[in-house]
């Protein structure tokens, strides 16, 4: 290894490469965005390097496409690919329920879209995304730049009668400018600190005019791996309310240890 990993990005990488473990010859596979997703993609870039796995692979941002075509992956569209096997992607905050909030990079739009074209969701993250209840982390939500105002405003208004601890709505920047998505929209940031009834929340949300859509995923993931500092990965599957337990070593790799953007 070219340098000593950080007990979070340990625990990153050893969920990460135990999902990629899961991946099987043939399969066409949805990719997610972020830190711990790239992980994920310098893995399975390692094994169709090592063992000639033959995958079709459909990103749910630029930068993630950029990083699998770097690794060697085969990258189309999903209209290409029509119905993926499995989506592997990370996520900001999950309940015990496997529900999520995404959209931390503010691609939760495209996720939500890849992810439920897929026969399976796989969630890999480190144990300090496991949370009692959603909220901490502040739910994104894409919204049109037509009437930006009149949508923020909205959504302050509806937050009035929803059972949350926070209603402070921030739109998100980038280098003193907004935050443009991939399809060209931006991110309104609602910092809730608590959210009661994250189902409700996730209909009315996507209610609101101007709302493109919002970075809860409820009822759509059907695995979480959960990777610790100490080489420990647990696999919990909320379908069958099994918990499976192991340890993955680490490789001596240094391809996947380089030029990772976090």
């Amino acid at each position: 290894m070219s340098r000593e990993l950080a007990p979070i990005d340990k625990a990153k990488f050893v969920a990460a490469k135990r999902a990629a473990e899961m991946i099987e010859d043939g399969m066409r596979v949805g990719l997610g965005t972020g830190s711990t997703a790239a992980w994920l993609v310098r893995c399975l870039g390692d094994r169709v390097a090592m063992e000639g796995l033959n995958i079709v692979t459909v990103p749910t941002s630029t930068r993630t496409a950029d990083l699998a075509r770097e690794v060697g992956l085969k990258v189309v569209s999903l209209e290409e690919a029509g119905w993926l096997d499995m989506t592997i992607d990370g996520a900001d905050e999950f309940d015990g329920e496997l529900n999520l909030i995404k959209g931390g990079g503010g691609a939760h739009l495209r996720e939500k879209v890849v992810a439920a074209a897929s026969d399976q969701l796989v969630v890999i993250a480190d144990k300090s995304k496991e949370v009692a209840s959603l909220g901490a982390f502040p739910l994104p939500v894409e919204v049109l730049p037509f009437g930006l105002s009149t949508t923020r405003s909205l959504l302050e208004e509806t937050l009035i009668s929803l059972d949350v601890l926070g209603r402070d709505v921030t739109l998100r920047m980038k280098g003193g400018v907004p935050f443009v998505t991939d399809e060209g929209n931006h991110i309104l940031d609602l910092h809730l600190t608590r959210i009661g009834n994250p189902r409700q929340m996730a209909m009315v949300l996507n209610q609101i005019p101007g709302v493109v859509e919002n970075g809860l995923f409820i009822d759509i993931c059907d695995r979480v791996v959960v990777g610790y500092g100490d080489g420990r990965v647990e696999v919990r599957d909320i379908n069958e309310g099994s918990v499976e337990e192991g340890r993955v070593d680490f490789l001596e790799n240094e391809n996947l240890f380089t030029d990772l953007e976090e």
